[in-house]
């Protein structure tokens, strides 16, 4: 077992945040020193063509000299978000029947084979160029 997997074991406290499709893992840990420090860990997950799926992960490191300050960008950068735009989702994209404009659909054909429409792909009128 290499240092990364016993590191990677030593946790002392740990909570999940499970939100959507993602999933975002706070955990302290130890230094060899034995001191703490935090990382978050988002945890992506992708559905492959046959069904399967895997996770991307992105992890970040914040250590006890570090948190008053992310503490106090984190904060500010949220309430500024919350306070321009209020804390209900807008995008078209968490909605559950969200289909994207450019999206095309299969439709057979009269020989059986699918063919994808265009219609909804473009709003450009080529008489206008």
């Amino acid at each position: 077992m290499n240092n990364n997997d016993m590191m990677e074991k030593e946790e002392i406290f740990s909570k999940v945040l499970r939100a959507g499709r993602r999933t975002y893992f706070f955990d302290v840990r130890s230094t060899k020193a034995d001191d703490y420090y935090l990382t978050i860990t988002e945890s992506k997950k992708f559905t492959n063509d046959d069904g399967s799926f895997h996770y991307k992960k992105h992890k970040i490191y914040i250590y006890k000299e570090d948190f008053n300050e992310f503490k106090d960008i984190l904060a500010e950068m949220t309430d500024y978000i919350i306070n321009e735009k209020g804390d209900e989702v807008i995008s078209d994209r968490h909605q559950k029947d969200f289909k994207k404009e450019y999206d095309t659909e299969e439709t057979p054909s009269e020989n059986g084979e699918l063919h994808k429409s265009t219609e909804s792909f473009t709003d450009i009128d080529f008489d206008d160029i």
